[in-house]
């Protein structure tokens, strides 16, 4: 006989939002028009989300096998796309490209798996391409990002071409680590100012607040911006760096990408707080809800964290509420979810909400949304040839890059010389430690 253990409601629950300035990057100009009022949680963390699904993940164990189920209402309407404050129309559609361009080069990808063309195996964002997409967008030029293995879409947003995404997957000469590394560890610390992901996950969380303290001490405040999962943010070096960068109030800007599943673990068995932004009260910096499926809260809650940042008023903690729509990799069929949980979600995906959206605002004719998914398809048509037609690395280069010698590169300030603390004349004071040790 089944029995059922433990239950929790697993609902989903918006920041209040200030006038800034563009910096240089998109979302500078259109007059804000009257948004929805601005609820917060329990603990009075802003909501910006326009509905709180209410639904109940059950754990049922019968006999020897345990797998998962879902009750409560998921029927209720797709909510509408919340008005953005910043974003222009042009802006609107741009980023909607980026999404679509996000999707089709993975949908590319899972194919050239499929034909055992990549190297190792593949990791999606279905369902996450406005959490990628309209985070980075709302970056500045100077600004820092660091990906993990859903954010393919902020690569191509930052500049990263899809040959090279699908380059780096088939291990070719011509991709970003030259065929000496699969999946998405590279980065681009000269030009596109990426940051390499980190298997460990929360890792780059003390890293990111390191580039921000780095780019300080040469006269620059900057935005560091990284995602991480909710299993990965219940990590102890993520406690260490977030905490550091609230204590220094350096520039991290925090996705929390509230996927649901930690690899097969519902978000409800693995930590006992309904909204992961909650912990941004203990770190004493500020949070925010939103609906990761929205591409306008999106981009304009991290629009807001860029520019406390550039001000030097410290990191931002932002939850994405959505659901991973595959599973952790393309090995991992998500057989664990209750597909009711994936009807759900899907009805909300964020590329047909966002298309929607722009339809009915008349930004987008049914004419100029075919013509661009056709050149979109053309172009990835393009880019996965130019990789599929590219060489493997040669023998002989596998020990290339590898190790540093002198001289193979020179590591200077970025923005300036860093500040030096001014030292007083004379005899140095001995310090509590050295005189302990005597």
């Amino acid at each position: 006989m089944a029995t059922k253990t433990k239950t929790q409601k697993n609902s989903r629950l918006k920041p209040t939002v200030k006038s800034a300035s563009s910096n240089g990057r998109p979302g500078n100009g259109r007059p804000a028009g009257k948004a929805p009022a601005i609820r917060v949680n329990q603990y009075g963390i802003p909501d910006w989300r326009l509905e709180q699904p209410e639904f109940e993940v059950i754990e049922v164990t019968d006999g020897p096998e345990v797998h998962y189920e879902i009750k409560g209402e998921l029927s209720t309407p797709v909510p509408p796309i919340r008005e953005s404050k910043y974003l222009t129309k042009d802006q609107h559609l741009e980023l909607y490209r980026w999404m679509v361009m996000n999707r089709r080069m993975e949908v590319a990808l899972e194919n050239l798996y499929k034909q055992s063309k990549v190297v190792g195996g593949v990791y999606f964002g279905l369902g996450q391409e406005a959490c990628s997409c309209a985070s980075a967008y709302a970056l500045g030029p100077d600004d820092w990002f660091a990906p993990m293995i859903r954010n393919q879409g902020a690569q191509l947003v930052r500049g990263f071409h899809a040959r090279d995404i699908m380059m780096q997957y088939m291990a070719k000469a011509g991709s970003p680590t030259h065929g000496k590394d699969g999946t998405s560890h590279y980065g681009d610390i000269e030009k596109r100012h990426m940051v390499s992901p980190i298997s460990m996950l929360g890792d780059l969380l003390p890293v990111m607040a390191g580039v921000s303290l780095g780019a300080r001490l040469q006269g620059k405040e900057l935005a560091c911006l990284t995602w991480i999962g909710d299993g990965g943010q219940s990590t102890g070096v993520s406690y260490e760096g977030i905490n550091f960068a609230a204590v220094r109030k350096l520039g991290l800007v925090l996705i929390i990408e509230s996927n649901l599943w930690a690899y097969s673990t519902p978000m409800e068995y693995q930590v006992n707080v309904k909204d992961l932004a909650n912990r941004a009260i203990g770190y004493g910096m500020p949070g925010v809800i939103i609906d990761g499926t929205d591409a306008c809260q999106v981009y304009d809650a991290t629009y807001e964290a860029v520019e406390r940042a550039h001000r030097g008023e410290g990191p931002t903690m932002i939850e994405a509420k959505l659901m991973r729509m595959k599973g952790h990799a393309i090995h991992d069929a998500a057989a664990y979810v209750p597909k009711e949980m994936h009807e759900f979600w899907r009805k909300r995906d964020c590329i047909d909400r966002f298309q929607k959206y722009l339809l009915e605002k008349k930004w987008l004719t049914p004419a100029q949304d075919k013509e661009m998914i056709a050149g979109i398809e053309k172009e990835i048509d393009a880019e996965r040839e130019f990789a599929e037609n590219s060489p493997m690395p040669e023998g002989h280069t596998a020990a290339e890059g590898v190790f540093c010698e002198d001289g193979c590169h020179t590591i200077k300030p970025k923005y300036g010389i860093p500040k030096k603390a001014k030292r007083s004349e004379g005899t140095l004071k001995e310090t509590e430690a050295a005189i302990h040790f005597k």
